[in-house]
């Protein structure tokens, strides 16, 4: 699990951060970066192929800027998976 806390320049919202991820999700990273509307365990992750799994039902901001995003991850099966990402790049 990562437990990821920014303090951003800018005020944001829960929406906001979640509907970045999700977008990311869905286009440029889709094979790296998935998401979850429903809470998350460890072992909802083992043998997911993605790098990061973020628990947007997890994603808190605090005084407008200070995130905290949550994610879950199998960190054998998703570094695996990226290493054959790296063999067929080269």
């Amino acid at each position: 699990m990562t437990d990821l806390v920014a303090d951003l320049e800018k005020p944001v919202t829960v929406e906001q951060i979640n509907e970045t991820f999700t977008r990311y999700a869905q286009g440029p990273m889709k094979h790296i970066l998935a998401v979850s509307q429903w809470p998350l365990v460890s072992s909802d992750c083992i043998g997911d192929p993605h790098s990061a799994i973020v628990d947007l039902s997890s994603t808190k901001v605090v005084e407008k800027s200070l995130v905290k995003v949550v994610a879950f991850y199998d960190n054998e099966w998703g570094y695996s998976a990226r290493l054959v990402d790296l063999v067929k790049y080269l």
